[in-house]
């Protein structure tokens, strides 16, 4: 309720102190007052206070340590501390900030400034809950929007990847299954620490999503070409080839009419490298080793490994397990050995 009163715990082990604070505050405020820093644990176990005022020298438990207490336990952490004390020099005042309060009322004190300070104190504290409100809702507010941009992007990259798969209908399911095998590839890389230098500047969603475009240069493929029922001539097969750099060609289109985006930074790296081998003998400009980007490397492991357990015209399916031996077979080669043991372990669920 809006007309509530703020609560207010006083604790000093002097009486004539704690019926002169009470009367100044409880015209204003709900004033609890404990003779003792143990009886002020005992209330607040039914109680949260709005703002404490705590008297430092006391018999049994000082406010020190009784702030210790307090900012020690998440329950009272955020009770603002006020110390009510007769010591005046610097030192006294440094320890009792450093422990976490928030203000000194030096004592005999003036019921005027008792009541002003109690009033800023409570204004401010009042100012920080709307503040961490509002902060609250705008970052609901951003995750939001951005959930709308995630889904809108997702929804743009799977109408691309449909449209490729539309016209290569030999390979129906590609990218949707080729993305769920590079997941578990990246999640045992990260469970091994396997180029965890690298996975760690990446944001792994975004990454996972910009695989939908890998085949997206397919679309400049002409169909006699694509949509051939056996196997492709040399002229064919050099065709096929460009559709690494047609990918490229699309996704930097794309670049040129957004922001910067990481995601299709990553989209761009696959489309182009995906068919490049680790001995420098792959496409379309056979790179070779580390100075084949990562993304490539990762990606011409589940690109491959689709391809072999899928049906061609040209070819029938081959059982997992035999899939599995001819990339493994392959590392080294055609793909990267630091990636064959994780590979290897990540296959387990792929099938």
């Amino acid at each position: 309720m809006q007309n509530e009163k703020k609560k207010i715990v006083l604790v000093d082990d002097n009486p004539v102190n704690l019926k002169l604070a009470r009367n100044t505050l409880m015209e204003r405020y709900s004033v609890f007052t404990v003779p003792s820093a143990e009886k002020m644990f005992r209330l607040l176990e039914q109680t949260i206070p709005d703002l404490i005022l705590l008297d430092v020298v006391m018999p049994e438990m000082t406010g020190y340590e009784a702030i210790g207490i307090l900012k020690s336990n998440s329950r009272t952490a955020d009770i603002p501390v006020v110390f009510l004390t007769s010591k005046t020099d610097t030192i006294s005042e440094l320890e009792g900030f450093s422990l976490g309060a928030v203000d000194y009322i030096s004592k005999p004190f003036s019921p005027q400034l008792l009541l002003k300070r109690v009033e800023v104190h409570l204004l401010l504290e009042s100012q920080k809950a709307e503040l961490k409100n509002l902060n609250e809702n705008l970052q609901l507010l951003v995750e939001e929007k951005t959930g709308e941009v995630l889904e809108l992007q997702n929804a743009v990259l799977i109408t691309m990847a449909n449209l490729v798969e539309c016209r290569d209908d030999i390979t129906g399911g590609h990218v949707e299954r080729t993305e769920h095998f590079l997941r578990l590839l990246v999640d045992e890389m990260l469970e091994n620490g396997t180029y965890r230098d690298i996975l760690d500047t990446w944001d792994i969603n975004l990454f996972l999503q910009s695989s939908k475009l890998h085949d997206v240069g397919k679309i400049a493929i002409k169909d006699s070409v694509l949509l051939k029922p056996g196997p492709l001539t040399r002229d064919e097969f050099e065709e096929m080839k460009q559709h690494t750099v047609f990918g490229e060609t699309v996704i930097e289109k794309i670049q040129q009419n957004a922001k910067e985006s990481i995601f299709l930074t990553h989209a761009k790296i696959m489309a182009g490298t995906h068919h490049e081998k680790w001995d420098g003998s792959g496409y379309p400009r056979r790179i070779g080793g580390s100075n084949i980007p990562l993304q490539g490397r990762l990606m011409a492991f589940v690109d491959v490994y689709d391809a072999l357990i899928s049906d061609r015209p040209y070819k029938k399916a081959f059982p997992p397990e035999q899939a599995v031996k001819i990339i493994i077979d392959g590392c080294g080669t055609q793909f990267d050995p630091t990636l064959k043991n994780v590979f290897l372990s990540a296959s387990k669920r792929f099938y």
